[in-house]
């Protein structure tokens, strides 16, 4: 029997910020000698050489949001309103992060009008078939993608530390299943995305009242069964909730495609190890000497590892 493919399909855009914002506020943007602030992208390059690492795929891609605005934004003017500007030493390290993942010979995927998670989602939900998914990223949204095959694992405090989850491990700590998830998201809203859902509904009480009901459509048609204070939050809500609920649910069949051609791993280039060195990377360089991935380092022969 075959051995079936291992795909890593990376959050970029999450681990990016995560790796600015961990050193942006001691004034840590490690300024090369081009003068680019190169913080976020060492970060991200370090997140996503120690998951290539420990996780050992045969195949790699890299999700993007593209543009500001997405389908989202048209549904809901007040959609991630809340958030400000990318600071102005985080703007040249975008294309420079899609820079250094093509010199590792790793696809970006990216579609605009929507999200790095819908890019995500439509990949994992297209590849689980052939190969096992499994989805880096800081982000609890991607959660509602587990399912057969399909794996998600959370970045904790620091570098190469991961929550893991598989549907089964989801489903026995919360005792809901992913796809449920979506509309807790939707009762209890989100304030990083700026979307309210239920005023007064937190994560506790939604995850027990779709323990209870299956649904929202099923909790709606049974307001009645719910306590005084709950039934009047949720009537004088239901728009929102069911506004809520589409910007809380990843779309999984958009039209962005990977081949697994395309996504094929063969190790390090020795394409990217020279950028690594050109872009003033010392952290990266660092890593690379440590692991020894860096083939330059060791004088051997070759041209990946």
């Amino acid at each position: 029997m075959r051995e079936r493919s291992k795909l890593l399909l990376v959050d970029g855009m999450a681990l990016l910020f995560r790796a600015f914002y961990a050193t942006a506020p001691t004034g840590q943007f490690m300024i090369n000698d081009r003068g680019v602030p190169t913080n976020g992208v060492q970060g991200f390059l370090r997140h996503l050489l120690l998951a290539i690492q420990s996780r050992h795929p045969s195949h790699v891609a890299v999700c993007w949001d593209m543009g500001k605005k997405t389908f989202r934004h048209d549904l809901f003017d007040g959609y991630k309103a809340n958030r400000s500007i990318p600071p102005v030493e985080m703007i040249p390290q975008f294309d420079l992060a899609r820079q250094m993942t093509e010199a590792l010979q790793i696809p970006n995927i990216g579609l605009e009008g929507y999200e790095a998670d819908d890019c995500i989602g439509t990949v994992a939900k297209k590849m689980q078939e052939e190969a096992d998914v499994a989805i880096v990223t800081g982000d609890r949204d991607l959660l509602q993608l587990l399912d057969r095959h399909i794996g998600v694992d959370l970045l904790q405090k620091g570098y190469g530390n991961y929550r893991s989850y598989t549907m089964r491990a989801f489903t026995a700590k919360y005792g809901i299943t992913p796809r449920q998830f979506i509309d807790v998201k939707a009762l209890m809203g989100d304030s990083s995305d700026g979307y309210p859902g239920v005023r007064g509904i937190g994560e506790k009480t939604a995850v027990k009242l779709i323990k209870q009901f299956g649904g929202i459509d099923a909790m709606l048609d049974h307001l009645d069964l719910l306590p005084g204070g709950q039934k009047k939050k949720i009537a004088s809500d239901v728009r929102m909730l069911h506004l809520s609920r589409e910007l809380a649910e990843i779309h999984c069949n958009i039209p962005v495609d990977l081949s697994m051609d395309e996504a094929s791993f063969d190790g390090i280039p020795e394409s990217f190890v020279k950028q690594v060195t050109d872009h003033g990377m010392q952290m990266v360089k660092h890593d690379l000497i440590r692991i020894k991935w860096d083939r330059n380092m060791d004088s051997s022969s070759g041209t990946s590892v």
